[in-house]
């Protein structure tokens, strides 16, 4: 069915590689349809319909892909950080309304817990060592008990991929992406990357993000291309990945690229012997230096996009050769519309002002958030826009360039943070009255973590403390690599806390 996830790879040849891993045989398109009608089959007995949500719990590499791939074929898949604790698992599995959890057959984690704390339909996932990479059986752990479902496939406008993604507000936002949001995204990314069935993507991007979802599967999968799969980042183990793959492009983001640059002279062997045919890097500015040494180590071109949750991965890159690659830019549309509106008028402008977008791949809008759809999205010229909440402008050749950031969503080497969300854990420590989270300037991540604190009248604490508490009830990239303990912290005319600059005001960038 044309614009849906089964139409993405079932007109390649059955013998083409489509998912690899470590020391693993390579798992066949022809392998990959049959693995999806087995998963829909076991699904629908299990009354899992089109419109049901289905968690998956799963770590990095090949087994993970397939089961993106297999179950978005038949419900509405939703990826989760297998690094949240139980807490954050209630919350998002309640959110999300999920109504069935995938997990390995051994798993008896904090996201079970959760799981079974709601009742719901818990399926269990196997695979053997002995068995091409990605290759699964998906059982219901009680057996089909439920009543089969009869709706055989998701349509074009059916939810296929659910995701939260950090706002303004301390309660995370609901992005629903559509069965055409993400075809249409794949096809974006396959012809601006111009991959072929001869392409294979290294991927080490985390297979609960957008961006190793669409950017390296789905975006591979439309082409005929393979993915080689890894278990997740190791700047140690990447050049020897690298040399087992033999793949003629990676995507990463750019605290990975430099971590991977700083292993580079140490691996020129394994470099000049595998040619890649670019690097790609997004969910994060590139600093142009790092874009530029990229360039001269691998001796390809780096394709930097700019993308989110919301796009569906993808709005803007820089263009393959003989176009230019422009350091510091995030190159040129590519998907779909772009423009620059007014920041707080409905309109579009020119020069410099919010970077907005209409197309395809652009969700239909939050679910369950009438304020934020109200702000976020405005009609113009006959389009509907999305606001991203950057601030850019385009130059003559019609490249785009962030100038800054509207929202104070901490960017943590690409992981978006809510602030709100981690004071509303710091404001749960007895001895806390007052917190406020902002950004920390970081050499390598772009941002770190920080929070400033007021202890109550009376009341003793210990930064180690503090983020021993936020550690136990966050996930660790959350967790603030900085607590300061004050006597006030600074406000703004209004009386508000003020995250913005605060960082300087307290003293900390001279030391971050």
């Amino acid at each position: 069915m044309p614009g849906t996830m089964k139409a993405l790879f079932a007109h390649h040849d059955d013998d083409l590689p489509a998912i690899g891993a470590p020391d693993r045989a390579w798992l066949s398109y022809g392998t990959l349809r049959r693995l999806s009608e087995d998963v829909g089959e076991t699904l629908r007995a299990a009354g899992i319909d089109a419109g049901d949500r289905v968690a998956i719990v799963l770590p990095n590499g090949p087994e993970m892909a397939t089961a993106f791939v297999t179950i978005a074929q038949v419900a509405v898949t939703a990826p989760l950080n297998p690094a949240y604790r139980q807490e954050e698992y209630e919350f998002y599995l309640d959110d999300l309304k999920a109504k069935a959890l995938v997990v390995e057959e051994g798993y008896d984690g904090p996201a079970l817990t959760a799981a079974r704390k709601f009742g719901m339909t818990i399926f269990r996932l196997q695979t053997a060592t002995d068995h091409p990479a990605g290759q699964i059986t998906i059982t219901a752990e009680n057996g089909a008990d439920a009543a089969a479902s009869d709706r055989t496939e998701p349509g074009p406008d059916d939810i296929a991929l659910i995701l939260h993604t950090s706002g303004t507000t301390s309660r995370p936002k609901i992005v629903p992406l559509l069965q055409t949001n993400v075809a249409a995204s794949a096809r974006h990314i396959s012809t601006t990357l111009a991959l072929t069935p001869e392409d294979r993507c290294l991927n080490v991007m985390p297979l609960f993000h957008i961006h190793g979802l669409i950017a390296a599967v789905t975006a591979s999968l439309v082409a005929g291309a393979s993915i080689w799969c890894a278990p997740g980042f190791d700047a140690l183990r990447f050049f020897g990945w690298m040399k087992e793959a033999q793949p003629s492009w990676y995507t990463a983001v750019p605290t990975m690229h430099q971590a991977i640059l700083a292993r580079a002279d140490r691996n020129r062997e394994v470099i000049d012997a595998t040619p890649l045919r670019f690097v790609r890097s997004s969910s994060a500015s590139l600093p142009a230096q790092v874009m530029t040494v990229l360039q001269q180590t691998f001796a390809a071109p780096v394709i930097e996009a700019y993308g989110m949750t919301e796009a569906t991965h993808q709005m803007t890159s820089n263009p393959l050769p003989p176009l230019p690659q422009k350091p510091g830019s995030v190159g040129i549309a590519a998907g779909p519309v772009v423009r620059i509106a007014h920041e707080t008028e409905n309109r579009l402008i020119e020069g410099t002002g919010e970077v907005v977008i209409s197309g395809p791949n652009v969700t239909p809008g939050y679910e369950g958030n009438p304020e934020a759809n109200e702000k976020s999205f405005f009609m113009a010229d006959g389009l509907r826009w999305f606001r991203t909440g950057d601030q850019g402008a385009f130059d003559a050749d019609g490249y785009l360039n962030l100038t800054g950031r509207l929202k104070e969503i901490i960017n943590r080497g690409g992981e978006k943070i809510s602030p709100l969300e981690v004071d509303g854990v710091l404001l749960d420590y007895p001895a806390i009255a007052q917190a406020v989270t902002f950004a920390l300037p970081h050499p390598k991540l772009g941002e770190d973590v920080a929070a400033a604190v007021v202890l109550r009248d009376g009341a003793t604490s210990t930064e180690r403390d503090i983020r021993d508490f936020v550690a136990a009830r966050l996930a660790d990239f959350k967790v603030p690599r900085k607590i300061v303990i004050v006597d006030e912290i600074p406000k703004g005319a209004t009386g508000k806390m003020q995250r913005i600059n605060l960082a300087e005001k307290l003293g900390l960038t001279q030391t971050a």
